[in-house]
C-alpha cells in the first residue's frame, strides 16, 4: 500500500469520526442549553437578568453566570448568585452532568432540594446559602462525594443532620449554620479528615460531642458550633486540633472545666466559650497562645487570677471579655501593654486593688467595663486614650478626686462612676462633644446627659 493510498485512508476515517464528535458536542451543548432554558421559565426573575441575557440565538457559553469546559465545552460552573431569583430549584438542574459548582446563594429560592441533584456526581462546590430553602437535609447528598465545600446556611432547613454526609469525603466546608436544625451532630462527621471549616452555628443542635473529636481533625482551621442546645464536656482532645485558628462554642450548656489542651492551639485567634456552665479555673495556658486576639469567656463560673504577663504573651490581643465570673486578684499592672486591645470587661467579678495606670495609655481603647468588682484607690489620669468611648467603673470601692483628664477624652459617649466613694468637684466636660450619659454618686445619685442636669435616683 502505497502512500497516497493510506493518506486517504486516514483521512476517510478521520472526517467521519470527526463530523461525529462534532455533533455529539453540539448535541450535548443543546442538551445543556434546554436545561438551562427550562430552569429560566421555572423561575421568578424580578430584575430579568436571565431574561435579557440567556437566548437560544447565542451559545450557552456566552450566558451570564454559566462556565463551560475548555475541551467538551460542557457546561461546568453555573453562578447565579445575588440575582433575587424567587422560586423552587426545579430538577432539570440533575441533567447538567459534567457540573462542578452550583452556586444560587444571596437569592429568594425556597422549598425543597430536588433529588434530581444527587446525579451531579462531578460536583466539587454547593453553594445555597441565605434563601428560603425548607425540608431536612436530603440524605442523597451523602453520594456526591467529591463535593468539597457543602454551604446552605441561613435557610429554613429542619430535622436532623444526617448521617449519610461521612461519606463525603473530600468535604472541606460544611456550612449549615442559621438553619433550624436540631438533634445531635453525628459524631461520623468529625472523621472527615478534610474537612477545614465545620459551621453548625445558631440552630438547635442537642447532645454533646465526641472526646477524640479531634482524632482525625488535623485540617481543621474553624469550628462554629455556638447559639445551640449542647451540653456535656468540651472534648479533652481539642489540643489535637493543631490548625485551628476560630473555636466558637459560646451560647450552650457545656459544663465542666475548660480542657488545658486548648492552650496547645498555637493558631487559634479567637477563642469563643462564653454563655456555658463552665467552672474552675482557667487555664494558664491559653494566656500563652501569641495569636490570640479575642478571649470571650463570659457568663461562666470560672475562678482564678489573670496572670501577670498576659500582655506579654498575647501581643495581638484585641478583645479580653471575661465578665459575670468569679474571677479575683489584681489587674495585671501590665495591662496597658496590650497594644492592640480594643475592649477589656472584667465587670461583676471579684476583682481587687488599684486601676493601673497603663490602661489609660492605650490608644486603641474603646470600652473599658470594670463596674461591679472589688477595685480601690484613685482613678488614674486618662492620659492617652484617643478612641475611647466607654468607661464603666460604677460598684467598687473607688475615692478620691475624678481627674480632669476626663475631660479630653474627646470620643468618650457613656462615662458611670456611680455606686463609689468619690469626693470633690465634677470636672469640666467642655470638650466631650458625644456625651451621652455621666453618672456619679457622691450622695445620693446625680444623672447628667447632653441636655440637663437632674437630680436623682438611678437604678
Amino acid at each position: 500500500m502505497n502512500y497516497n493510498t493510506c493518506f486517504h485512508l486516514l483521512l476517510g476515517l478521520f472526517i467521519p469520526c470527526s463530523v461525529v464528535c462534532l455533533a455529539m458536542t453540539a448535541r450535548n451543548l443543546n442538551s445543556d442549553q434546554f436545561v438551562l432554558l427550562e430552569f429560566k421559565d421555572c423561575i421568578a426573575d424580578p430584575q430579568n437578568v436571565l431574561a435579557n441575557n440567556w437566548s437560544a440565538s447565542t451559545s450557552v457559553c456566552n450566558w451570564i453566570g454559566v462556565s463551560c469546559g475548555i475541551i467538551h465545552k460542557r457546561v461546568i460552573a453555573l453562578n447565579l448568585t445575588s440575582m433575587n431569583l424567587r422560586g423552587t430549584i426545579p430538577p432539570h438542574l440533575g441533567n447538567l452532568s459534567f457540573l462542578l459548582s452550583l452556586d444560587l446563594s444571596s437569592n429568594n429560592l425556597s422549598g425543597h432540594l430536588p433529588k434530581e441533584l444527587g446525579k451531579l456526581h462531578r460536583l466539587r462546590i454547593i453553594q445555597l446559602s441565605y434563601n428560603r430553602l425548607n425540608g431536612e437535609i436530603p440524605a442523597w447528598l451523602g453520594n456526591l462525594q467529591r463535593v468539597q465545600r457543602l454551604e446552605m446556611g441561613n435557610n429554613i432547613f429542619t430535622g436532623t443532620i444526617p448521617q449519610a454526609l461521612v461519606n463525603m469525603s473530600n468535604l472541606e466546608i460544611l456550612n449549615l449554620q442559621f438553619n433550624q436544625l436540631s438533634g445531635q451532630v453525628p459524631y461520623s462527621i468529625f472523621k472527615i479528615s478534610a474537612l477545614k471549616i465545620v459551621s453548625l452555628f445558631s440552630n438547635s443542635l442537642s447532645g454533646s460531642l465526641p472526646n477524640d473529636m479531634c482524632q482525625h481533625l488535623a485540617k481543621l482551621e474553624g469550628l462554629y458550633l455556638s447559639r445551640n442546645e449542647l451540653s456535656g464536656n468540651i472534648p479533652s482532645s481539642m489540643g489535637k486540633c493543631n490548625n485551628l485558628q476560630i473555636l466558637a462554642l459560646s451560647y450552650n450548656q457545656f459544663t465542666g472545666i475548660i480542657p488545658r489542651s486548648i492552650g496547645n492551639l498555637t493558631r487559634l485567634e479567637k477563642l469563643y466559650l462564653g454563655l456555658n456552665n463552665l467552672e474552675g479555673q482557667i487555664p494558664t495556658p491559653i494566656f500563652n497562645i501569641s495569636s490570640l486576639k479575642t478571649i470571650f469567656l463570659s457568663n461562666n463560673s470560672l475562678s482564678s487570677s489573670l496572670p501577670n504577663g498576659l500582655c506579654y504573651h498575647c501581643p495581638m490581643l484585641e478583645g479580653l471579655l471575661l465578665e459575670h465570673n468569679e474571677l479575683s486578684g489584681n489587674i495585671p499592672s501590665s495591662m496597658g501593654e496590650c497594644y492592640q486591645l480594643q475592649i477589656l470587661n472584667l465587670a461583676a467579678n471579684k476583682f481587687s486593688g488599684l486601676i493601673p495606670k497603663s490602661i489609660f495609655n492605650s490608644t486603641m481603647l474603646q470600652g473599658i467595663y470594670l463596674n461591679d468588682n472589688s477595685l480601690e484607690g484613685n482613678l488614674p489620669p486618662i492620659t492617652n486614650a484617643p478612641k475611647l468611648e466607654n468607661l464603666l467603673l460604677w460598684r467598687n470601692k473607688l475615692s478620691g478626686n475624678i481627674p480632669n483628664s476626663i475631660s479630653n477624652v474627646s470620643m468618650l459617649k457613656e462615662l458611670d462612676l456611680s455606686d463609689n466613694l468619690f469626693s470633690g468637684p465634677i470636672p469640666t466636660l467642655g470638650n466631650l462633644r458625644l456625651f451621652n450619659k455621666w453618672y456619679y454618686s457622691c450622695v445620693g445619685v446625680l444623672s447628667l446627659d447632653s441636655a440637663k442636669i437632674s437630680m436623682g435616683l438611678w437604678r
